[in-house]
């Protein structure tokens, strides 16, 4: 069984502890490899070698800081496949889906930064007839990367990638559930001849390694995405150091389906945006808001079009959904959907683990849910269940629709659909969502602001917001008089 190992000023090495993790893989339920379980000395380590890089990558040109992100999203496309299939073992979804979204927009973020980062005004002036005044955004040094299990190396890289190209060095700790992509990045990193201790990759727990990370007084910030408890937590511990945070939590995401939208359109983008990756994206839609004079045909058409998906094994390229990422998460979405049927809801479709044959019998897997009957203010939906389990609310007009919608402790996302360009603007503005689609799902242009409002987080990601955080701004006034 394969152990991996923790990438540390260019190298593998095995933790300090000398202690693993079992690595599951979902579809079969069955531990395929060991993973770190690292703790502080291991911290201590890659902080020293990510404190050595950081004056030689600093200084670097940015156009060299950008031909080496150009180098590392290259290796990793002519690595594709291969690594498709890595975040497909390691998560549970479809491979089809890693080849299409996951690696490709891992590639993206690395090739975006890269071409980005040259434009941003790193420095600045602003005179007037008093003084001359020099806008300086310099590095902050060593950072901490944090992502989740979920997308595990296109959340990765959305991270590491602004950090690497505005100078600093990273000390990069992926999701100990889904830890191969990353680890396997190390292997890239080196074929790209990245000067050593640029970045580090730790893996281990959160209680251990995380919690070791931000509390370090030498890392200047935290770059986190995952649950919005997690998220909490570091916001409370790091608040006496005034550590620099952005941070990317749940949400429970509505949909907003008016009468008056290209029907066709919404019902199979409503699909793809409930049920993706099982339900288990930040950005999913889980209430879905139904116009009342359509209510009855989307219901009808919505439950056939779920019922149809195809859950199976991941490698199957006929799977529309794969396996829940581990057991903990499978049991805990199943419980909600035992509380749905306590509050009153009336399962549509789903509801269920599903059973598979041959080398799934013993996977992780569930079946798309839709559930009708529960009032917004209900648990199930309010709170964040990240599975494929979606809800069906009727509403009368815009007033009721908004209301429902903003009847949340969430605000990452919402969806808006409507022929209506006028309501659109109308109910946009009105949401309380960071991330608003209308008449689409998942559209992404890297260079705008990515992020949520009340418990889905603070500060935004992307473009400009992602280099401002990870650079510190200083003002060199010279007078005139």
């Amino acid at each position: 069984m394969e152990k991996l190992a923790n990438f540390i000023n260019g190298n593998f090495c095995q933790p300090k502890s000398k202690q693993y993790l079992d690595v599951f893989e979902p579809a079969t339920g069955e531990v395929y490899s060991k993973v770190p379980n690292s703790n502080a000395d291991d911290i201590t380590t890659a902080f020293q070698a990510a404190k050595d890089a950081f004056p030689d990558w600093s200084e670097l040109p940015i156009k060299a800081r950008s031909q080496y992100l150009n180098n590392i999203a290259d290796l990793l496309e002519s690595r594709q496949s291969d690594f498709a299939h890595y975040e497909s073992k390691d998560t549970g979804k479809p491979v089809s889906l890693a080849e299409t979204v996951d690696i490709p927009r891992a590639i993206a973020n690395f090739r975006f930064f890269a071409e980005y980062g040259p434009t941003f005004k790193f420095d600045s002036e602003l005179n007037s007839t008093q003084s001359e005044n020099k806008v300086l955004h310099a590095p902050l040094g060593v950072v901490g990367c944090i992502s989740p299990w979920n997308l595990p190396l296109y959340l990765f890289t959305w991270k590491i990638a602004p950090a690497m190209i505005a100078g600093n060095t990273v000390l990069a700790k992926p999701s100990e559930i889904t830890p191969y992509t990353a680890y396997k990045l190390g292997e890239i990193c080196q074929d790209a001849n990245l000067p050593d201790g640029v970045l580090n990759i730790i893996h281990g727990q959160g209680a251990s390694v995380g919690d070791v990370l931000i509390n370090h007084n030498g890392v200047k910030a935290i770059s986190f995405t995952g649950g919005t408890a997690t998220g909490k937590t570091i916001a409370q511990r790091t608040a006496s150091s005034f550590k620099k945070l952005s941070l990317e939590m749940g949400g429970k995401n509505p949909a907003i389906i008016f009468s008056d939208c290209d029907y066709n359109k919404m019902l199979e983008t409503v699909v793809r945006s409930s049920f993706s990756n099982q339900g288990q994206i930040c950005l999913s839609s889980s209430r879905i808001l139904i116009q009342s004079k359509i209510f009855d045909q989307f219901k009808s058409d919505f439950v056939q079009k779920a019922s149809d998906l195809i859950v199976g094994d991941p490698e199957d390229r006929k799977s529309n959904l794969g396996a829940i990422s581990f057991k903990k998460h499978f049991e805990k979405i199943l419980s909600y959907i035992e509380l749905a049927k306590k509050e009153g809801g009336n399962i549509l479709c789903g509801g269920k683990a599903v059973n598979l044959n041959g080398r799934c019998k013993k996977g992780w897997f569930i079946e798309p849910t839709i559930i009708e009957g529960l009032d917004n203010n209900c648990k199930t939906n309010q709170e964040e269940i990240f599975g494929p389990v979606v809800s069906l609310i009727p509403f009368q007009g815009e007033t009721d629709a908004i209301q429902m919608a903003n009847e949340s402790d969430y605000g990452l996302s919402a969806t808006i659909w409507t022929e209506n360009k006028e309501r659109a603007a109308r109910v946009s503005n009105q949401v309380e969502a960071g991330v608003i689609w209308v008449n689409c799902w998942l559209i992404r242009d890297l260079r705008t602001p990515f992020g949520g409002m009340k418990q889905s987080g603070v500060g935004r990601e992307g473009g400009s917001e992602a280099l401002r955080f990870f650079t510190e701004p200083k003002n060199i006034c010279t007078s005139n008089a």
